[in-house]
């Protein structure tokens, strides 16, 4: 599959919004490890092959391992994560997939017993974050190392 067109030459104004939306994500009180896990569980949700090759080698590069990138898929039958990523992965899969049932009040439970109400909404600015990127990407048809 080649790509569409290159968003960021056609509409440089929208490239630079999401740059800004990126940067505060960025910034977020969230461990930078657990952000990227959170990116790649997003990005494997919406099959967003140039995101999910760009942030499995951004955790690499930050000391995550093969094996907890490997088993991201099926987080919950591992004991590899602990708790509060257990939750924010949880918390990933319901924003990704808000259509479906919402957050449920068994997963908000989970996340606010292990972050605070400030970090509760960075890892959902960061949810957001990548699901706009996955969805930019997806739409124009990235490819992994494009552009």
């Amino acid at each position: 599959m080649s790509m569409r067109f290159n968003y960021r030459t056609a509409n440089p104004e929208a490239f630079q919004s999401m740059l800004k939306f990126n940067q505060f994500s960025e910034g977020a009180d969230i461990d930078p490890k657990l952000r990227e896990l959170v990116k790649i569980r997003a990005s494997q949700l919406n099959g967003c092959a140039f995101c999910l090759d760009m942030h499995t080698k951004d955790a690499r590069k930050i000391g995550e391992s093969e094996q907890r990138i490997y088993l991201l898929n099926a987080w919950r039958e591992t004991s590899l994560y602990t708790g509060a990523e257990k939750a924010a992965l949880a918390l990933t899969e319901a924003v990704t997939r808000i259509g479906d049932r919402g957050v449920p009040e068994e997963v908000y439970e989970q996340v606010r017993s292990q972050f605070s109400e400030k970090q509760i909404i960075d890892l959902i600015m960061i949810i957001n974050v990548i699901n706009s990127w996955n969805r930019l990407a997806v739409a124009v048809h990235m490819g992994p190392g494009e552009l």
